[in-house]
């Protein structure tokens, strides 16, 4: 069969975007009041002395008093530069440089059940190029996003731009200070506008007209003060105040120029305090030294605010004018202070009618010319300091509050008709499943096969397929500490280990709760899938002495599978073996197990295609991917061309079969796997379909793509990963991100409410690899860091194998 050919069947219409939903909350209706709600934010963070920390520990505090039913989980980002610092009540702390804190954080976020993640972004207090990790980030949460943007830059780089446009295609809701960014948003950025909300910096709410008593207090009383404060470094603009004080100084002798706020700590760590001692020379050079009180320390908001209420005017000199927000010009607005200012997308917007005066950039003639025209009259500095202090009553905190509760409650509000997971085309599909759902339905002896709704059956007991597949899972799974992997890979391993009944040389498969097996010797299928298990071990446990075990092990058991001819046992068996000869070239036994079953499956198919039927089988049956999957697996690794192409038209044509007309996936149902029923194509019993189907729907195009490179598995991948997702024939969302569980699958009347370990393992095991092939497909398989965690490639999580390679 000819692409052109396959490429009706595959392509599949993409689906739309939308929103994680969870599956545990879709279909309840509203209280008829508002629940407690909590969500996580992200940011800088006290004790961390910048802007974007003063601003989110802001948030925490006018929250908690004006918004007490919003709990708030603080992620601090932190710059390890410099002496550590002691955070308080923070859920956890990020290293803005290390990709493991995002992975962490990012599970831990899904996991713990908040309703959406606020997001505070700048581009300096993220790692990377301009801050790129965050898109990283961004891309595993599962909770709908609320993005805060501090600057939009109407001239970005090319990576800014990109990064701007990631964060906004997977913003639920977006949150700007000022209508310019709204518009810069919309127009230079292509985001929706009905997103964005622009919501003014918050401010405190405290009496007009203090200024000469809290003089008094730093011993300036009777005296006109100017001030400015912030991080100190180049850029600035104040040099031109100093030069401005000649002139200020001349007309009115009691003016202090008090300049506040410590050096900024980057700028320190390359260029200590060259700056400030330059400022400080440029004032003794002007002779206006005696002038300018400098105030070394970055305050804590209370003090901040007390000194601003000792100043008459504010000045805020910065030449930059794409800076989008100031949060001290907020602060002296709402205090009544007169502000003078360059004309910046804030000062621009929040001085309009006459609430300030704005200057042009770099000029210390017009700064000295607005700040003595201020002085010269009292009357009309007073009015002035009036109408921003009118101005402010719109900014202060309960304000504030009340526009971000709207804002996150609007991200959080359930839909009446969620969609799948797919943001903007290229992004959500990184997002971690939680492991909660797996560890809730496992205990000391291993996992348990089935559930009622989300709690463990034990009356089922456990099986050797459920085991083998939790311990393929934990070789993948992200985010978890090394001592909750170990434990866990072991419990499952040493399920599988004692399954072996050396007396028969086959694996049991069925055992009771009390660990009494109800059998000597499993299924032929599981037996097959437990050497796959070993074999995926062997190429992709993190540790090495896991690696060795299951190494060990299939040396042991591989021999049996050379007098089995179950053709899905073959299979699962030639999988494992393909796994073992990526990683040991020379491994005699694998390549025994793969020459004998793809002989065997290649005969099958010779033995059974049919011009209208072109599958192994003359029925249809469950994982049944897997034929073509190992057939393309084993075709590379032993250089037979003919079983490749055999895959790949195979999966073709199965894959057409699972196309539903209108492009969504459609599994075998589980009616169709009973009696015999020849050549008889699935449509017509569509029902039950099962989680399984659509893992190796998956995993076999991720296979058929390693090979080919044609971008048409990546799409049939998708839609298949969709159907977990709410893409499927009743509309019903199976697969919970937070959780990671999943339904056992769907029926006439919707979804089946069970949670088993087949179905989780299923979602689970699928999105990981999806994780995998879409990286691949779009130049990502490898982002910073990943390759040592988990060494993510296209078919195997080793680096990767070229076709052919080996003999």
């Amino acid at each position: 069969m000819t692409r052109e050919a396959i490429r009706p069947f595959i392509a599949g219409a993409p689906v739309d975007a939308g929103d994680i939903v969870s599956i545990f909350t879709t279909d309840r209706k509203p209280p008829a009041s508002a629940p407690p709600r909590r969500i996580a934010l992200i940011g800088t963070y006290a004790p961390r002395k910048c802007g974007i920390a003063t601003f989110t520990t802001d948030v925490v505090e006018q929250f908690a008093r004006y918004n007490p039913e919003i709990g708030m989980d603080v992620y601090a980002l932190d710059n390890a530069a410099g002496a550590p610092l002691a955070y308080d009540r923070v859920a956890q702390v990020i290293a803005q440089d290390c990709a493991d804190d995002y992975r962490h954080a990012a599970r831990r976020i899904n996991e713990s059940g908040v309703d959406a993640v606020w997001l505070q972004h700048e581009y300096g207090i993220f790692g990377g190029e301009d801050g790129a990790m965050v898109c990283d980030f961004a891309d595993r949460l599962a909770p709908p996003l609320v993005l805060t943007l501090h600057t939009v830059l109407g001239e970005p780089s090319p990576e800014q731009e990109r990064i701007v446009r990631h964060l906004a295609g997977r913003a639920s809701r977006i949150m700007v200070m000022s209508r310019h960014a709204r518009d810069l948003l919309v127009t230079r950025y292509d985001t929706d506008a009905e997103l964005v909300e622009v919501i003014a910096h918050g401010a405190p709410d405290r009496p007009f007209g203090r200024a000469e008593a809290f003089k008094q207090r730093i011993g300036l009383g009777g005296r006109k003060v100017l001030m400015t404060f912030g991080l100190l470094g180049p850029g600035k603009g104040l040099e031109r105040v100093i030069e401005a004080l000649p002139a200020i100084v001349a007309r009115h002798p009691a003016v202090v120029y008090r300049i506040v706020g410590a050096t900024h700590p980057n700028h320190a760590l390359s260029h200590g305090e060259s700056y400030r001692d330059g400022l400080i020379a440029l004032a003794r050079e002007l002779g206006v030294e005696q002038h300018i009180a400098w105030d070394n320390r970055f305050l804590e908001t209370g003090e901040l605010l007390d000194q601003l209420e000792a100043c008459d005017i504010y000045i805020t000199p910065y030449p930059g004018l794409q800076q989008a927000t100031s949060g001290t010009l907020s602060y002296a607005v709402a205090l009544g202070k007169a502000v003078v200012s360059t004309p910046y997308v804030h000062a621009r917007e929040l001085l309009a009618d006459e609430t300030g005066i704005l200057i042009e950039p770099g000029s210390s003639a017009a700064i000295a010319e607005a700040v003595t025209a201020l002085l010269d009259k009292p009357e009309r500095l007073d009015r002035v300091q009036r109408r921003a202090y009118a101005r402010g009553r719109a900014t202060i905190w309960p304000a504030f509050a009340a526009a971000g509760e709207r804002l996150v409650a609007s991200a959080i509000t359930p839909r009446t008709n969620p969609r799948p997971v797919h943001a903007s085309g290229e992004g959500a599909l990184t997002v971690i499943p939680g492991l909660s759902g797996v560890f809730a339905m496992s205990d000391a002896t291993g996992m348990l096969q089935h559930a009622i709704g989300i709690v463990p059956d034990r009356r089922h007991g456990y099986c050797l397929d459920d085991n083998a597949r939790a311990l393929m899972l934990m070789n993948l799974a992200q985010g978890l500490a090394p001592s909750e992997r170990a434990r866990w890979s072991m419990t499952y391993a040493s399920f599988v280990q004692h399954a072996w009944n050396p007396d028969l040389r086959r694996f049991r498969n069925f055992m009771n709760f009390d660990r009494t097996w109800c059998e000597a010797s499993g299924s032929d299928d599981s037996n097959g899938r437990a050497l796959w298990a070993l074999g995926h071990t062997v190429e992709n446990a993190p540790e090495r002495d896991m690696r060795s075990w299951a190494r060990r092990w299939f040396d042991e058991v591989h021999p049996i599978f050379m007098e089995l001819d179950s053709p899905r046992t073959v299979a699962f068996a030639m999988l494992g073996a393909a796994a073992m000869l990526r990683v040991a070239p020379g491994h005699l036994g694998a390549k025994r197990v793969l020459d004998r079953g793809g002989a065997l499956l290649a005969n099958l198919l010779d033995s059974a295609r049919r011009p209208e039927w072109g599958w192994f089988e003359a029925k249809l049956g469950y994982d049944n991917p897997r034929f073509s999957q190992a057939l393309i697996e084993a075709g590379t690794l032993r250089r037979k061309p003919e079983w490749v192409a055999a895959g790949l038209e195979t999966l073709a044509w199965i894959a057409a079969h699972k196309t539903s007309a209108s492009g969504h996936f459609r599994p075998i149902g589980s009616e169709t796997f009973g009696p015999e029923r020849a050549h008889e194509t699935y449509q017509k019993l569509p029902f039950d379909q099962q989680p399984l189907e659509a893992q190796a729907a998956v995993e076999a195009a991720r296979s058929a793509y390693a090979v080919t490179r044609d971008a048409h598995w990546v799409r049939h991948a998708r839609i298949a990963h969709d159907w977990f997702l709410g893409a499927n024939d009743r509309g019903v969302i199976l697969a919970d991100l937070a959780t990671g569980r999943c339904r056992d699958g769907v029926t006439r009347r919707g979804a089946n409410e069970n949670c088993g370990a087949e179905s989780i393992l299923a979602f689970q095991l699928a999105h990981y690899s999806m994780l995998a092939l879409w990286g691949a497909a779009h130049g990502a398989a490898d982002r910073p860091g990943e390759a040592r965690e988990s060494g993510m490639d296209i078919i195997g999580q080793q680096p990767a194998v070229k076709p052919l390679a080996h003999s």
